[in-house]
């Protein structure tokens, strides 16, 4: 797609920050066209600028959007508004556009509107994300509570149970190895949900992901995953990213794990690895104004049934599972580890294609590297 040489001057400057905002921004004029979009405008409603400006906008959205109304009603009263949540599905704009609208006048231009747009599916995302690192906490608070409370009386009844073995009769000795066996089996549920109370800063350094992701594939070659095909995807450019090698080994494992369970005895099942640079999320920390830039991207796709479109939003939630016996500790782990990290990871899933998506700082001593692939991703979209 050919993009407009902006002019120069203060003209150019504006039109270079407009093209770096990561949102669709268009500036709708007076008569309804399109006076200019920006590079994601371009992307977003699938034509060049110039093939917008062509254009009255109520062409480019849905019969009766919202949108109209909004821009009617800014130009009207002369303030900004916001409306969140404006479904602009259509056949030319794909399906699933949710957005969140930001309409502002133009200063000196009367009857001129700036449309910014924010496409849900990412902020809920991240929504998501904070959601489950919470969960994570309370996880934490009940994993210190469990290991206090819990596995002393376990150790106490265990202990009961196996004097009484060697008093009873044969017949009742079943009894008291069931006792036994539940009583393992609580300690060790308990044993894995301690990992949540673990609180301790991260160790990290600069690591190479793709030796992490092989290793991940020998290992599930050697064992759960050997009627299961492999592929990759790897950007061999791809910056370190900064991260505990150890951690990433338990997350990208637990990921591909489940997605081989997934697929079971499917005789077509492939598991795909992938990675990329994807600038431009950025996500707030709490306690700190600082945003972290989160461009590498590191994929798990499975050709599995998917997950319930009804577990979806809580997937990453304590005790949510699918499995028969599981426990549903795998993936709530997968977020706090990653959640540790500053990153965040998220599910998208349909019939034969589901990806586990993680996004991820790089370490910063790359920052040469970051600007270098903003550069040939800039180049790239020119």
């Amino acid at each position: 797609m050919n993009k407009p040489q902006p002019p120069s001057g203060d003209n150019a400057l504006a039109l270079a920050v407009l093209n770096s905002v990561q949102n669709p921004v268009i500036l709708v004029d007076p008569a309804g066209h399109v006076a200019f979009a920006n590079w994601e405008a371009e992307s977003f409603f699938g034509a060049s600028a110039a093939q917008l400006a062509r254009h009255d906008i109520a062409t480019l959205i849905p019969f009766g959007s919202p949108l109209l109304a909004l821009i009617d009603q800014v130009r009207e009263r002369k303030a900004p508004v916001n409306e969140y949540r404006v479904d602009l599905s259509s056949p030319r704009l794909g399906q699933e556009k949710l957005v969140d609208l930001y309409v502002a006048p133009v200063v000196g231009e009367p009857g001129s509107v700036v449309v910014v747009f924010q496409e849900r599916s990412m902020a809920d995302k991240i929504d998501r994300q904070l959601t489950h690192r919470a969960a994570a906490r309370s996880v934490t608070g009940l994993a210190s509570m469990l290991a206090h409370e819990i596995k002393n009386p376990l150790s106490g009844i265990r202990g009961a149970a196996q004097l009484l073995e060697t008093s009873v009769e044969s017949e009742d000795r079943a009894l008291t190895r069931l006792i036994c066996d539940e009583t393992d089996r609580i300690v060790s549920l308990v044993d894995r949900m301690e990992v949540f109370s673990d609180e301790r800063p991260v160790d990290r350094q600069p690591i190479n992901i793709h030796s992490v992701l092989d290793h991940v594939k020998a290992v599930a070659q050697a064992g759960f995953g050997r009627h299961i095909r492999f592929s990759e995807n790897y950007d061999p450019s791809l910056p370190p990213v900064h991260a505990n090698r150890d951690q990433l080994v338990q997350v990208f494992l637990n990921l591909v794990k489940n997605a081989a369970e997934a697929i079971g005895d499917q005789a077509d099942g492939e598991i795909m690895l992938t990675t990329a640079y994807r600038p431009g999320i950025r996500l707030s920390v709490a306690g700190s104004r600082e945003k972290i830039s989160l461009p590498l991207e590191f994929c798990v796709i499975d050709n599995g049934p998917g997950v319930p479109a009804d577990l979806l939003p809580d997937l990453f939630d304590p005790f949510i599972t699918t499995k028969t016996n599981g426990s549903g500790l795998g993936l709530a782990l997968v977020a706090k580890i990653i959640g540790a990290h500053g990153g965040i990871v998220e599910c998208d899933s349909q019939a034969r294609r589901t990806v586990f998506r993680v996004l991820m700082p790089m370490h910063k001593e790359e920052s040469a590297l970051e600007q270098g692939a903003a550069h040939r991703m800039t180049g790239k979209a020119q």
